[in-house]
């Protein structure tokens, strides 16, 4: 009767969302007074697995399962629901978690609500889950009444816990033999970036108002400079400036960092959908009435192409005084 939490791996360690949902799954495990259980593809130290609250971590293992291949990890997630008799299944809110979870429901008869910001309060068999609505405007309690429940978490809605527990590794075989998938991988490009955009603490975004991607140096050296990850809006990727995965906003990646800096982007709703969660964010544009401002935490007016390169040696000035 575990609780089961699906886990990913990037840049040879578990994805920080992974542990947010391990520790979202250790706590509702806590009030059903059961066990969580991490499920995972691939080779890793499991160890932070243990410390964020999960009892025992089932290894996925089928050789069709190194594609990452939603169609194929949703049956495998469903058998291991299956032989640990779990009746909640949780995700991380992020592009796999898009993914997977839905299928799983379907496949389980089970009600989810996705990209969830809040625990959930349970009361006899039923779940009533808060997410955000109306891109992010408003937040709106959902009530699952079914007995298998899938609910995935936004990420960085919660702080990372670790402790001194440890989980229990194990092996499971996974039989795909009768599953077919329709797709096919063609080429697989990795990120490169040292930080993962959904667990970044600080984000730096553009957009068109950069004029073309020769200009993105000064976005890069800005990130750099403050430990943060870089994305853009969505014509920018559209426009091959910048990769897919560094899309956020509604159609993209929604993201929950601390400080998000938006450069050169105007703020339509369907980006600020993605970004709204941010604690603190900051627009820098030309234009005075861009709509990003209405909700921007500071704003500077003004030429992105002046105003960033003072911004990066600030944030240097600032580093060689704190040495």
């Amino acid at each position: 009767m575990s609780v089961l939490i699906y886990t990913e791996i990037a840049k040879g360690k578990i994805k920080k969302s992974s542990l947010e949902a391990v520790n979202y799954g250790s706590r509702i495990a806590a009030q059903l007074n059961t066990t969580a259980t991490a499920l995972i593809v691939g080779d890793v130290d499991c160890t932070d697995l243990g410390k964020a609250g999960a009892k025992k971590v089932m290894k996925l293992k089928n050789d069709k399962l190194a594609s990452l291949d939603p169609q194929y990890l949703s049956v495998a997630i469903e058998q291991a629901a299956h032989a640990e008799g779990a009746n909640v299944i949780v995700f991380s809110s992020d592009f796999s978690g898009k993914a997977i979870a839905p299928r799983l429901a379907a496949k389980l008869k089970a009600g989810m609500v996705a990209g969830a910001v809040d625990n959930p309060v349970i009361s006899g068999d039923s779940f009533s889950v808060k997410k955000n609505v109306f891109s992010g405007k408003a937040v709106a309690t959902y009530t699952i009444y079914s007995a298998k429940k899938v609910i995935s978490l936004l990420p960085n809605s919660f702080a990372v816990e670790l402790n001194d527990t440890t989980a229990e590794v194990v092996e499971f075989a996974v039989n795909l033999d009768n599953v077919n998938s329709p797709i096919k991988v063609k080429e697989v490009k990795k990120d490169t970036s040292e930080l993962n955009l959904a667990d970044a603490e600080v984000v730096v975004s553009a957009g068109r108002g950069m004029k073309g991607p020769e200009n993105w140096g000064m976005i890069e050296e800005l990130a750099k400079a403050l430990g943060a990850a870089t994305a853009c809006s969505r014509p920018v990727s559209d426009m091959d400036w910048r990769s897919h995965h560094e899309h956020v906003g509604q159609t993209g990646l929604a993201i929950r960092p601390n400080l998000y800096i938006a450069i050169g982007i105007s703020g339509a709703i369907q980006h600020l959908a993605g970004v709204s969660g941010s604690k603190t964010i900051v627009v820098i544009n030309s234009d005075k009435d861009a709509p990003f401002f209405k909700s921007a935490d500071y704003g500077i007016v003004g030429d992105a192409f002046e105003i960033v390169p003072k911004l990066i040696q600030a944030v240097k000035n600032f580093k060689a005084n704190q040495n």
